[in-house]
């Protein structure tokens, strides 16, 4: 791959053989044009780039402001392949860096973005697909709806509902018009339901607006958009005797439900139809007088006709999932994290959950909060951004960079503020800029990174771990990656680890520029001696086992147990009451990840710690209420005893009255009898049948002479 660098104008200092010694040296990365520093290669030198396209090898551009620009040179440019045949890539070095205060000291983190950008393209994922024909519900008063009726009209099929009386609609009639109050709205672009409940007397499909009904009305309880204002309405029923003909009034209608689909809602209320944080894709809420944002849904809904495709963010395993089980609820992380609606219960039916991939915008948040690691992110999937990291902090290291924060930002809201603080910082003394030692990673959205790859990080030389949210994160992003954070400092702090690893910095707007500019400039925490090797995993758990194992190897004080905080805990064992446990081993069925089982040859409860995701099922289904979850790492034995079988709860068995076979334990059939000892159905020789095994059971019933048979009846 062939890289072409530029210093902008001479803006920005670049230190062009250190990069290319660094680049010859990592494994994967090219040096291929790094031998030259070019000032003004969207301008004068563009004829650099145009030599470099018609070489045909693979071109990364080291600006993203002209990306556009040498796209359009690429295709003006003879005998240089489409970009369909060799992609251009593009990385930004500016902002990220080369304009910052300490950008002479920045080296390092360029050479690290260059080699990052070099990487191949993450693995196509499968995408979900959306098809709507234009068909398009405005929701509003009349005077509202048709203005933005007549702005969508040329491109759309349009249908109004009307759910109050008030303003007027126009004499011609020139799409459908409905009238009631909006019961339900369900769906997704393309796929929308909308039902609604008919209440208004005038039935605006008979309705010929002929306007005689506005003039009988003594009381003005009608106007233009053909609605009664029942609170006005005296029932004198003028209005019917003028309508005789058309029959479009009727007082005495019982509501009609209705139901139908559209492909688009614009819905012009002062309340959305949809609470959540991010509402389904072809929905567009505008509050009433809010013209600019009126204007902006217009814009985007006329263009939403047509087949549309996105990636299908997530992979689901229910076999892993630890939200139910027999009916009982367990985890229920990803469910209330989930800013979309997209993902539902479904512990009555498979005991797992379902997620709508129509629904889901990607955050993913749930795969963040998952502790089993069943929902997992897929765009791109944890290997592919675990190596991106590694090649980031690899680089940044092999070039004597020191001090690592790897700072996680979504790539678009975040992206533009992390260039607004590097266009300030070019202007203003007072605006350092992105620290040098800060390694900006671009992600779809910052809620889909969470523990597994934050340890991982650290495991693999970064000093600390920061995540940029801006305003398009939802509330409950910020409260589980607070969570999150609380659990991977604990573990951290908990070896010995000096310093605060896990950062959240905010930017709302470029008016707070500043504030993120200051916080950015933290002083870094203790790192690992020496960095880990290893690849991150495809499976949540086994990342987080190697990262927890390379960690502790390096921890400066080792320790057996690390207490972790209760919210979000992805670790812990189980404590059993030994004098409230009957050994039913109930949990043992309702344990979904294998941390809970039996023993077949002796009455035991053994438990796998490495296992235990900390649902809860099995404290919630222990009939006994004998099981309390405590959340913790145990490191004991250099990690290896989590990962070992050990006994919780072991009892005595029970040996047959009848054959001295032993079946079940002392205390449950004591507790058995203890319980039973009241009921009519059990005295006698009846209660002492308890006390046998099965088989002797029948042979004592079939046995005794004093058994009502059937043959006595």
């Amino acid at each position: 791959m062939k890289t072409l660098i530029c210093d902008c104008n001479r803006s920005m200092p670049l230190d062009a053989k250190a990069i290319r010694e660094t680049l010859a040296t990592t494994p994967g990365a090219s040096a291929d044009g790094l031998d030259t520093i070019h000032t003004l290669l969207c301008r004068r030198e563009a004829g650099a780039f145009q030599r470099a396209a018609k070489g045909g090898d693979e071109l990364l551009v080291a600006c993203t402001q002209e990306s556009r620009l040498f796209l359009e040179l690429n295709e003006q440019t003879e005998g240089a392949p489409s970009v369909a045949e060799r992609p251009i890539r593009f990385v930004n070095i500016r902002e990220a860096g080369g304009w910052s205060r300490d950008a002479k000291q920045a080296t390092p983190k360029l050479a690290a973005l260059i080699a990052a950008a070099q990487l191949p393209d993450p693995d196509p994922v499968a995408t979900v697909s959306y098809r709507s024909g234009g068909r398009v519900l405005v929701i509003g008063d009349a005077d509202t709806a048709e203005r933005a009726a007549a702005m969508l009209a040329d491109k759309l099929d349009v249908s109004v509902l009307l759910e109050r009386a008030g303003g007027a609609l126009p004499q011609a009639r020139e799409h459908p018009v409905y009238s009631g109050r909006l019961t339900r709205l369900a769906g997704w672009l393309g796929a929308f339901t909308a039902e609604w409940d008919a209440t208004n007397p005038i039935d605006l499909d008979l309705c010929t607006r002929c306007n005689a009904c506005i003039a009988a009305c003594p009381e003005d309880a009608i106007d233009f958009s053909y609605q009664v204002d029942l609170a006005r309405c005296k029932s004198h029923r003028d209005c019917v005797k003028v309508c005789d003909a058309a029959g479009a009034i009727d007082f005495t209608r019982e509501p009609q439900p209705v139901s139908e689909t559209f492909d688009l809602v614009l819905d012009l209320r002062r309340d959305p139809a949809f609470t959540q944080h991010q509402p389904p894709q072809g929905y567009v809420h505008v509050r009433p007088g809010d013209e600019r944002a009126l204007f902006d849904a217009v814009l985007t809904l006329r263009e939403l006709t047509g087949t549309f495709d996105k990636p299908k963010f997530f992979h689901y395993k229910p076999k892993l999932c630890a939200h139910s089980r027999n009916e009982k609820l367990g985890c229920n992380a990803c469910v209330e994290v989930c800013s979309a609606s997209a993902i539902a219960s479904e512990r009555e039916t498979s005991g797992g959950i379902r997620v709508e991939p129509h629904l889901c915008v990607g955050c993913g948040a749930c795969t963040t909060v998952c502790p089993s690691g069943a929902l997992a992110y897929g765009y791109p999937d944890a290997p592919t951004l675990g190596k991106r990291v590694r090649t980031l902090i690899g680089t940044y290291r092999r070039a004597g960079g020191r001090d690592a924060m790897l700072l996680v930002h979504s790539q678009d809201a975040g992206a533009k503020r992390l260039a607004a603080l590097g266009r300030a910082a070019r202007v203003d003394p007072a605006i350092h800029g992105l620290p040098a030692r800060v390694l900006p990673l671009e992600v779809w959205h910052t809620a889909s990174v969470g523990i597994d790859l934050w340890l991982a990080a650290i495991a693999c030389g970064a000093s600390q771990i920061g995540v940029l949210l801006t305003d398009e994160e939802a509330p409950q992003y910020r409260e589980a990656l607070v969570a999150q954070m609380a659990q991977a400092q604990a573990i951290l702090s908990g070896l010995g680890y000096a310093g605060t690893h896990l950062h959240l910095f905010e930017a709302r707007d470029d008016r707070e520029l500043a504030a993120l500019d200051a916080a950015l400039r933290l002083p870094p925490a203790q790192g690992v001696r020496t960095p880990a090797a290893f690849a991150v995993q495809a499976d949540k758990r086994a990342t987080l086992d190697l990262a927890l194992d390379h960690l502790l190897a390096q921890a400066p004080k080792p320790v057996d147990e690390i207490a972790l905080p209760k919210a979000g805990a992805p670790f812990g064992t189980v404590v059993v009451d030994t004098g409230k446990c009957t050994m039913c081993l109930s949990c043992v069925g309702a344990c979904p990840e294998a941390a809970l089982a039996d023993n077949p040859e002796a009455p035991q409860l053994r438990f796998v710690e490495k296992n235990c995701v900390q649902c809860g099922l099995c404290e919630r289904t222990c009939p006994e209420r004998a099981i309390t979850l405590q959340p913790r790492l145990w490191l004991a034995d250099g990690g290896k005893a989590r990962k070992q079988m050990r006994v919780l709860h072991e009892a005595q068995p029970w040996r047959c009255i009848r054959c001295g076979k032993p079946f079940g334990t002392v205390q449950a059939i004591e507790a058995m009898v203890a319980k039973l000892a009241g009921h009519a159905m059990f005295q006698g020789a009846a209660a002492e049948r308890l006390k046998m095994c099965a088989d002797c059971r029948v042979v004592d019933i079939f046995s005794d002479p004093n058994e009502v048979r059937i043959t006595d009846l």
